[in-house]
This record gives C-alpha cells, sequence and structure tokens, in this order.
C-alpha cells in the first residue's frame, strides 16, 4: 500500500502508520484493524483477562484445598503443602497455559486490578469481585512425584476461585471499559443474592470441554446449597453487563456457564 508502518515499543500500544497520502495511510489502518479483529476471534489468542469470585479469601477451604491436592500426590508434610502453594499454578480457562499468579501475597489474598502498565496497580477491596490479569509464564521443567504426576497440573491454593468469564482485552481502552462495567454492575450484583451470603458445595471432577481423553483442564463443579439459584442469576447479571458493553467475543456469549 506504499506505507511504512512502525511497530511500537514494548511501553507503548500504539502503531504509526507514514504515507505519501491521506487514503494510502487510511487503507493500511483499516487492513490492520481487519487483521486485529480476525487475531481475536481466532482460538491461536489466549486469553488476556478473567472475571472470578475469589474463594481464597476463606482459609478453611484452602486448606480443604491442600490436603486434596496431597492426597493426590501422595505428600503429608507441611513442607509438600508449601511447595504446592509456591509451585502450582492457576489455569483458568481450556484455552490458557499456564501462568503466573499475581496474587501469591499472603493467604488473605490482597487483590489487584492489573493494568498493561506492570509499575501501576489498582487496589480493589475484597468484599469486590477481583478483576485479574495474568501475565505469561515461563516455562520450566517437570517435576513428577512418586505417584508420576506433576503438581504444576494445581492450581495454587492462594488463587482459589470460580471463574465467571473469559475476555480478550487487546488494549488499555477496552481493560478501562471492563473495569467500569465491573464497578458499575456490583449493585446489580448484590441485588441478584439478595444482599445475603450465599454457599456453595464443590464436588467432583468435570472436564471443560471435549472428551476425557484430550481434557486440558478439569475443574469442580459448583452446587448452591438451597433452591433459590442466586448465583447463577449473580453470575448471569455480570455477563450481560459485559456482552452488552461489547466486551465478550460473540462465540463466547453463546457458551453455556461452566461456574
Amino acid at each position: 500500500m506504499g506505507v511504512k508502518i512502525i511497530l511500537p515499543s514494548f511501553k507503548k500500544d500504539s502503531i504509526v502508520i507514514e504515507g505519501v497520502s491521506l487514503e494510502s495511510v487510511t487503507k493500511a489502518s483499516e487492513k490492520i484493524q481487519d487483521i486485529i479483529e480476525k487475531a481475536i476471534k481466532s482460538p491461536s489468542l489466549d486469553y488476556s483477562h478473567f472475571v472470578s469470585l475469589p474463594l481464597a479469601i476463606h482459609p478453611a477451604l484452602v486448606d480443604k484445598l491442600i490436603n486434596f491436592q496431597n492426597s493426590v500426590l501422595g505428600n503429608c508434610s507441611t513442607k509438600q503443602d508449601e511447595n504446592l502453594e509456591s509451585d502450582s499454578n492457576g489455569d483458568t480457562s481450556e484455552d490458557r497455559e499456564e501462568k503466573d499468579d499475581p496474587l501469591d501475597a499472603g493467604r488473605d489474598v490482597a487483590v489487584n486490578l492489573k493494568v498493561e502498565d506492570d509499575s501501576e496497580h489498582v487496589k480493589v477491596e475484597i468484599n469486590k469481585i477481583p478483576f485479574v490479569s495474568y501475565p505469561p509464564k515461563a516455562s520450566k521443567s517437570s517435576l513428577l512425584t512418586d505417584s508420576g504426576i506433576d503438581k504444576s497440573i494445581f492450581i495454587k491454593p492462594k488463587t482459589f476461585h470460580l471463574t465467571v468469564l473469559m475476555l480478550k482485552l487487546w488494549n488499555k481502552e477496552r481493560v478501562a471499559a471492563a473495569t467500569e462495567v465491573l464497578q458499575r454492575v456490583y449493585p446489580k450484583i448484590l441485588d441478584a443474592l439478595d444482599h445475603r451470603p450465599i454457599s456453595v458445595r464443590l464436588k467432583g471432577l468435570d472436564c471443560m470441554r471435549g472428551s476425557l481423553a484430550k481434557a486440558r483442564v478439569l475443574y469442580a463443579p459448583v452446587e448452591e446449597i438451597g433452591t433459590e439459584d442466586r448465583l447463577c442469576r449473580a453470575c448471569q447479571v455480570i455477563i450481560d453487563a459485559f456482552v452488552e458493553a461489547g466486551l465478550v467475543l460473540e462465540k463466547d456469549a453463546q457458551k453455556k456457564l461452566k461456574v
């Protein structure tokens, strides 16, 4: 198209297009936007953010998770418990590879809203639903236990959560828009929960999608105790708000919720 495209440095997010005419620059800009839109819809581009309900704020529940992981791995010592907490990873989607955990700051789970600039964090109270972005993790060698199971298959206990919605937010504007949606919909979530605590039971294992033979992600199904179905209503309020804001891909909006 007769233009020069200058890609941004690590700390900038703008592409510069230089050309001899407005027409050539406009066409190049439209072409780049078309490429971006196709990439976003492609399964090869990983999710960047997710909305979740934190469970790690309940120490007794974290202890149960650690005991479950140790029972599978055949561990029994306190030191091995600590290794689980420091080495295991949190996988939140069937399409996600292993990610580092920005919440690994203590059992109380200090929740941070991470933006693209690693030097900026916005503190969020734990009574609000956290909005978290996980940076890519460098690969490391596999460490198998005596049972032949790699302990890295487990999430970190300190990141224990219920995933509500997966998102692809590819610029700061969309991150800011998602943050605004989450803050704005918060009162509606409380209304859906009837402003009362809710109790759930985590029981069994299921695969996120596909056959068991090819499963990449397993999760514990969630069962609400009681017949009011408040948890599903609250999750649907969150999903509907993000869909309405245009922040959810069409294929994801059509998926059945798996908490």
